[in-house]
C-alpha cells in the first residue's frame, strides 16, 4: 500500500513563504495520482513531482487550494507537460483552472477519497482537502506549521476554523511549515489567538472615542514587532475591523478613522 502522501518543497522561499510552499502528491492505482499546489515552475521541482507521480501510476489531476502565486506557480507548466486538468474553487481567483470545485467535491486517492472543503478567510476561494479514511487535512494557507497566516476576511476565517474543529483530523499538512500532529489543539490555539487580537483592537479603540486609524492601532498592538512586518499586521487589523463592522461593533468614519459603536 502506498504511503498517504509525498511532500515536495518548492524552491520559492521568502519572508512570506518561509522555507517554501509544500506540494503534495498522493493517491495512485487505477485512478492515478493527484498533485495539490504545484507551487513553482522550476524544472527540478516539476521533475520531482512527476517522478513521485510516476511511482503512483502517473499524475491525473492538479488541485489548487487557492489562487495565490506561490501555490499555482507550476500548475500551467505541469498541465502542458502531462495533458491533465487543473481544478480550483473558481476561475475568478485561479484563471488557469480548467474545472471549478464546489464544496464537498471528492476526488479518488488510491483506496481513499479526497474531499474539498471550502474554507474562506485567508482568501475567498480557499479550499482545504481532507483525506477521509486517513483523516489527514491538507490545509493550504488556512493554518501554518509555525506562526500564523495572513487573513483577508476574519469573520469567514474564524468560521472556517470552527468548521474544521468539527472534523475528525489526525494530522494537518499545511502549505508552509511542518506537519501538525495535534490538529485540534492547533485549531483551538488559532481561534484563541485571533480572539485575543480582536480584544486588543477593542481595547485600543476604547482609547480613541473619536476614532483612530489602522496605522495607529498597529503601532500600539504590534509595538514589539519588527516594523518591516507592520504592513502585514495592518492587513490583519483591517480584517478584524471589517469583522467588527459586520457584527455591528465598530464602523469606519471619515478620513479612514475607525471607532467603536
Amino acid at each position: 500500500m502506498l504511503a498517504p502522501y509525498v511532500t515536495k518543497l518548492a524552491p520559492n522561499a521568502s519572508m512570506m513563504t518561509g522555507p517554501g510552499t509544500s506540494t503534495i502528491v498522493l493517491g495512485g492505482g487505477l485512478e492515478g495520482a493527484t498533485v495539490i499546489d504545484p507551487a513553482d515552475d522550476a524544472q527540478h521541482h516539476l521533475e520531482a513531482i512527476i517522478r513521485a507521480g510516476e511511482e503512483r501510476g502517473g499524475i491525473r489531476r492538479i488541485l489548487i487550494t487557492h489562487g495565490h502565486a506561490d501555490h499555482v506557480g507550476g500548475a500551467a507548466t505541469l498541465r502542458a507537460r502531462l495533458g491533465i486538468s487543473i481544478y480550483a474553487f473558481n476561475r475568478q481567483a485561479t484563471p488557469i483552472a480548467d474545472e471549478e470545485v464546489a464544496d464537498g467535491t471528492t476526488f479518488p486517492a488510491g483506496d481513499d477519497r479526497l474531499r474539498a472543503i471550502h474554507t474562506p478567510g485567508h482568501s475567498s476561494d480557499h479550499l482545504c482537502y481532507y483525506l477521509e479514511r486517513d483523516r489527514i487535512l491538507f490545509a493550504g494557507d488556512l493554518v501554518a506549521g509555525t506562526g500564523t497566516v495572513v487573513v483577508d476576511d476574519m469573520f469567514d476565517y474564524l468560521a472556517s476554523l470552527q468548521r474544521l474543529q468539527r472534523l475528525d483530523i489526525t494530522e494537518i499538512v499545511p502549505a508552509h511549515g511542518p506537519v501538525i500532529s495535534n490538529p485540534q489543539a492547533k485549531l483551538v490555539e488559532y481561534v484563541s489567538h485571533r480572539l485575543e487580537r480582536e480584544q486588543q483592537i477593542l481595547n485600543a479603540l476604547q482609547r480613541f472615542p473619536q476614532g483612530t486609524t489602522i496605522p495607529t492601532l498597529v503601532s500600539i498592538i504590534y509595538a514589539d514587532v519588527d516594523p518591516r512586518l507592520h504592513p502585514v499586521a495592518a492587513h490583519s487589523v483591517n480584517a478584524h475591523l471589517l469583522k467588527l463592522q459586520r457584527e455591528g461593533r465598530a464602523k469606519k468614519a471619515a478620513e479612514e478613522n475607525w471607532l467603536l459603536l
